[in-house]
C-alpha cells in the first residue's frame, strides 16, 4: 500500500464539505474506481451518522478532505498509482471508525456505488477493503 498521509492535519479537514465531496466523486469517481469510491461513500455515510464520535468525524473529514485535495503525496493523474495514497487514507479512517460502520451504512454505500459501477464491481471493492483493513 502507498505511503499513508497524516490525515489528522487540519488542512485536510478544512478541504472537506458535502459539495466538495460530491463534486470530486462526480468528476473522478469512474476514473478512481469502485475500490476508492465505495469506501469513501461508507465513510461519508458514517460521518452523517449520529452514532459516531466527534473524534471519528474529524478523522473521516481528514481522509475525505485528502481525497478532495488535488495535491497529494502521489498525484491523482498518474495511471494506476494516482489514487493509492487517497485509498490509504480512506482505509486508515475506515479502520479507525469501523465500529460505527453498520450494515445499513454499508448497504447505502453499496447502492450508491452500484449506480456507477454495478453490483459485481462494488462487491469486489467491498472484499478488497476488508482485506486491506485486515492487513493494516
Amino acid at each position: 500500500m502507498a505511503m499513508q498521509p497524516d490525515i489528522s492535519k487540519a488542512k485536510y479537514r478544512k478541504s472537506f464539505s458535502d459539495d466538495n465531496f460530491w463534486n470530486k466523486l462526480r468528476s473522478v469517481g469512474v476514473k478512481a474506481g469502485a475500490a476508492v469510491v465505495y469506501p469513501a461513500l461508507v465513510l461519508y455515510y458514517v460521518l452523517r451518522s449520529d452514532e459516531v464520535s466527534g473524534r471519528s468525524k474529524l478523522y473521516i473529514m481528514g481522509a475525505l478532505g485528502y481525497l478532495i485535495l488535488p495535491l497529494d503525496l502521489i498525484p491523482d493523474f498518474l495511471p494506476f498509482f494516482g489514487y493509492a495514497d487517497d485509498l490509504a487514507a480512506i482505509v486508515a479512517a475506515y479502520k479507525f471508525t469501523s465500529d460505527a460502520v453498520t450494515p445499513g451504512i454499508k448497504a447505502r454505500a453499496r447502492a450508491k456505488a452500484s449506480e456507477w459501477f454495478g453490483l459485481a464491481e462494488v462487491s469486489r471493492a467491498e472484499d478488497k477493503l476488508e482485506r486491506e483493513v485486515d492487513d493494516q
